[in-house]
């Protein structure tokens, strides 16, 4: 390997969603580092992926072999960039009363405890870049299903490591994020079924898109929050389950089909075109850096905005939003990418002195302005890819006072995206929503000036210790909206810097004075 090539620590690299992370890993030019306990099939692997990569057979119950074989790698390859701790046991379907503690044990010491040690050995060979921990988690440890127990627990364990581990590691430059997906058709959920301890047909008919994942879309995720794309993004995980977590209702979320879907199996590999992207409020901002990374892309962008923009407009006049989008059917024949951006905060005060027009104005700004352009934009996108991508807020999350309207508007925002996520699925058409923590932009600057916020203050509550920037935003605007994101739907992605991830008393990051200055 060269100095300049970037090594990946993939464990479970002989399974299903492992193999796709090797071959998506090789492909953005790094050299791979696989790790699994089954020596035969790692072999085969390896004759697959050729010169360059090596195997290491390891059993994650054991610390000792853990502390070997991370050794092992780091001597081998001389670095370590990136882990992604894949490997887990599967669920065994068993009753409570016929789970044994053995059984139960061995679940958390692959799933957690195996996940938590590859992750201690390996930060001790990240240098001074820092570098990404990514765990494989389980849509099982965010929502509970009946004989799930050690699995599901041995996962949300992993989410909850995720978060403190991000927000321990932050200022040693090393992010660590999760994924959770939900069914993904690979031998381990093969196996399920062949055993009749899961019936595929009827999970697909429970997923809004209708069929299960493909390993190489969970890959996908992976490799994006492991990369510098995503460098303001830590102590979140992203849910990838086709719309699975946003059904809550009696009936199928989607008709049946007589046999597995074709995109299941393979990837729509039509050639690309130019998309219609429509950006509201991109005049100024993260709306701004969003519509200018889409035109980059080679993509047609169209930019409403109330002061600067390809169609100036009040988005809160159902009137002149119906007629912006009937101009744009007109022209451009379709449209594939919405991101609904425009909003407006709130001026800080206090919760007797907001009367019922302040709060209208903040709430139809932010979130029905949203619907309606979210509502004519469906006349003209054809499906087959089309994405909606709601900005929310991590005040959806994390309310904070007296900014009750905004954070109403961005909670109510992020729901809309879910509701619409279930609904939408069916005609082809993703919706996702994208929450950016503190950016800095004019509007930042000029809150920051006005005495509004501490800008050093809030620094130090970020795990990164810093504000993000608009192109942050914008990067995980451009994947979710990607065919490399055709499996997310109705999640929230949140990029950061980890201030939802921290819930300590006292500071998340310790400045230094070129940072208190930034």
């Amino acid at each position: 390997m060269t100095e300049q090539e970037k090594v990946v620590v993939i464990t479970g690299a002989a399974g299903g969603i492992g193999r796709a992370l090797c071959e998506g890993f090789i492909a953005d030019g790094y050299c791979v580092a696989a790790v699994d306990r089954d020596g035969e099939a790692l072999h085969a692997l390896m004759m697959q992926l050729g010169a360059g990569h090596q195997g290491f057979t390891c059993d994650l119950s054991s610390e000792t072999q853990i502390v070997k074989s991370v050794g092992r790698i780091a001597s081998h390859f001389g670095r370590i960039d990136v882990l992604v701790n894949n490997a887990a046991v599967g669920p065994t379907m068993e009753s409570t009363e016929q789970t044994s503690v053995a059984g139960f044990e061995q679940a958390l010491a692959v799933n957690a405890v195996g996940p938590m040690l590859m992750a201690r050995e390996v930060s001790r060979y990240m240098g001074d870049t820092g570098g990404a921990i990514v765990n494989v988690a389980s849509l099982a440890g965010l929502i509970a299903n009946p004989r799930r127990n050690a699995y599901a627990a041995s996962k949300a364990a992993v989410l909850s490591m995720t978060r403190s581990l991000a927000c321990e590691w932050a200022h040693r430059r090393i992010r660590v994020v999760a994924v959770a997906p939900g069914y993904v058709m690979t031998p381990m959920v093969a196996d399920l079924e062949r055993h009749g301890k899961v019936d595929l047909s009827r999970a697909r008919q429970r997923i809004p898109m209708g069929r299960l994942a493909r390993p190489d879309e969970i890959a996908a995720a992976v490799r994006f929050l492991a990369s510098p794309r995503a460098a303001y993004i830590t102590g979140t995980e992203l849910v990838v389950d086709g719309g699975w977590a946003c059904f809550n209702q009696p009936g199928d979320a989607h008709p049946s089909v007589p046999l597995p879907p074709v995109a299941e199996n393979r990837r729509d590999v039509s050639e690309a075109r130019p998309r219609v992207v429509v950006v509201t409020g991109g005049g100024r901002g993260i709306g701004a850096e969003i519509a200018r990374s889409f035109r980059d892309h080679g993509d047609q962008v169209i930019v409403l905005d109330r002061e600067a923009g390809d169609m100036s407009l009040d988005l809160r006049s159902e009137q002149a939003v119906c007629e912006a989008f009937e101009r744009i059917g007109e022209r451009f024949g379709r449209i594939d990418v919405l991101i609904n951006n425009a909003a407006v905060a709130d001026t800080f005060m206090p919760a007797q002195e907001q009367g019922s027009d302040y709060l209208m104005n903040i709430l139809n700004t932010n979130l029905t302005a949203a619907f309606v352009c979210s509502r004519e934009a469906l006349k003209c996108m054809s499906g087959n890819g089309s994405v909606i991508i709601n900005l929310g807020s991590i005040n959806s999350f994390r309310p904070f006072a007296p900014r009750h309207a905004y954070g109403a508007s961005k909670a109510g925002l992020e729901m809309l995206s879910r509701c619409q996520a279930a609904e939408l699925a069916e005609q082809g058409v993703r919706v996702v929503t994208l929450a950016p923590g503190y950016i800095h932009t004019a509007g930042t600057a000029e809150l920051e000036a006005a005495g509004r916020i501490d800008a050093n203050l809030i620094r130090r509550r970020i795990p990164l210790g810093r504000f993000g920037q608009p192109q942050d935003i914008a990067e995980a605007a451009l994947f979710l909206a990607s065919g490399e994101a055709s499996y997310i739907n109705g999640s929230t992605l949140y990029v950061d810097g980890g201030w939802t991830a921290f819930s300590n008393a006292g500071d998340a990051a310790i400045l230094s004075h070129e940072e208190h200055s930034a």
